[in-house]
């Protein structure tokens, strides 16, 4: 194992060679899975419109989970994503943590290609996504066999290409029987490799909690646990406190989106980015600076540059001049973006 160092798509490097990192991406996967059936026969027309243009944009940034173009980001060439990812390296950007796991199709070979071409460094996940996108020889596996095959993309990769990450770890709320056995598998495979974990919690305040324990029990290190999606899924300031305690490291990985609809769970108002930086402030302010990132999680078409998206460079060069203004500092920014970045993605033993 690199103890000590980061596994990226083309090969160890050391921590210090991260630079600014986004800890939770998308650049290439299929999400057709996750399909939102509209409701009227005119959204089910629009949902089959092969294109995204900017008469139907506005509906999709509404409803993005109903328009089936809008799920296939696995579909974009080379040359539109590595343009993508450079803008993110024009603005100052370092590394990125590609979270695709089995069940939405990771290609880390196009990963190693968008690596070389930009020159960010990208860290691919290992394990697998939630219960009801796993091919059958997923689901039955043995926890053991899930562990054994973690722990190979570990050390042996695919095509020579290596895991830097396991996760994201698919979970739902409550847990299905295959998603708790993938997350036991996933937590024993970090104890054996000294690998970062990556969590997809359910959306649910219970969910981020349920799964500490898990792992704390399979024998995994929660302190080297980034839990994902916080902005979706606990949504009272003394949950994130709770949660905080507890050691794991604390994502907020939705910037960007500003639609206050969330299609998958209309219960719920979606934060904006104020919001969550209102969250990550009042996280710093009750001592837990050390254990936040931040991320986007671009996982449809339309939050690209080439559809009219903010893109993998939203952060840095807009979120960043709003945290100053809102009284977060550059220290502490760049802990968020860099420090905690390199002492999670390190491996240890």
């Amino acid at each position: 194992m690199p103890e000590g160092k980061v596994q990226t798509v083309c090969g160890d490097i050391l921590p210090d060679q991260l630079g600014r990192t986004l800890t939770h991406e998308h650049i290439r996967l299929q999400y057709q899975c996750c399909f939102v059936d509209p409701k009227t026969d005119a959204e089910k027309e629009r949902a089959r419109d092969p294109e995204i243009r900017l008469d139907n944009l506005g509906w999709i940034r509404q409803y993005p989970y109903s328009h089936l173009e809008n799920l296939k980001l696995g579909d974009e060439s080379l040359k539109v994503m590595t343009s993508e990812v450079g803008y993110f390296k024009e603005c100052g950007g370092g590394s990125i943590v590609e979270a695709t796991t089995i069940g939405i199709s990771p290609d880390w070979e196009f990963l190693k290609q968008v690596s070389e071409l930009t020159g960010v460094h990208i860290v691919a996940g290992t394990g697998h996504y939630m219960g009801f996108t796993l091919p059958d020889e997923a689901k039955n596996a043995s926890v053991e066999d899930l562990c054994k095959f973690i722990v190979k993309e570990i050390e042996e990769g695919r095509n020579g290409v290596k895991g830097g990450v396991i996760g994201e770890i698919g979970c739902n709320y409550p847990l299905t029987d295959v998603e708790k056995k993938c997350l036991i598998a996933a937590s024993k495979a970090q104890k054996m490799t000294g690998a970062p974990l990556l969590i997809h919690p359910g959306r649910h305040h219970d969910s981020p909690m349920e799964i500490v324990k898990i792992i704390r029990d399979s024998g995994g290190d929660v302190s080297k646990t980034v839990m994902s999606h916080l902005d979706r899924t606990i949504y009272d300031y003394d949950g994130l406190i709770e949660l905080a305690k507890t050691g794991c490291i604390l994502e907020h990985d939705l910037f960007g989106i500003e639609v206050s609809l969330y299609q998958k769970n209309p219960s719920v108002d979606f934060l904006s980015d104020a919001q969550r930086i209102r969250r990550i402030k009042h996280l710093i302010d009750n001592g837990f600076a050390d254990q936040l990132v931040i991320a986007h999680d671009i996982h449809t078409k339309h939050r690209l540059v080439k559809y009219g998206g903010h893109g993998y460079s939203h952060i840095l060069a807009n979120v960043i001049p709003q945290m100053l203004l809102r009284g977060i500092t550059q220290e502490e920014i760049d802990k968020m973006l860099i420090e905690t970045p390199k002492r999670w993605l390190a491996f240890s033993k």
